[in-house]
């Protein structure tokens, strides 16, 4: 079984790639797309843009996307 800490980990991880690919659709779409409920999911992107991701909503296209190029990334990486 997965500890809360990895679940959010991965959810921060499926929330980037869907925005990154422009295709998240609606938030009550992306909540089912990464398995929580909408107010979790507004959450999870409250702390994102905390930590610095510039995301915004187009709501024509119906998807969330980075105002700049670049990827959200937690964890550890080597010199």
């Amino acid at each position: 079984m997965k500890s809360k800490s990895r679940i959010a980990i991965d959810t921060f991880k499926k929330i980037d790639e869907l925005i990154a690919r422009k295709c998240t659709g609606k938030p009550t779409e992306m909540a089912v797309k990464v398995d929580c409920s909408t107010t979790t999911l507004f959450t999870y992107l409250a702390m994102m843009r905390k930590l610095g991701a510039p995301i915004s909503y187009n709501k024509y296209k119906h998807t969330y996307y980075y105002e700049e190029e670049g990827r959200f990334v937690i964890g550890f990486i080597e010199k």
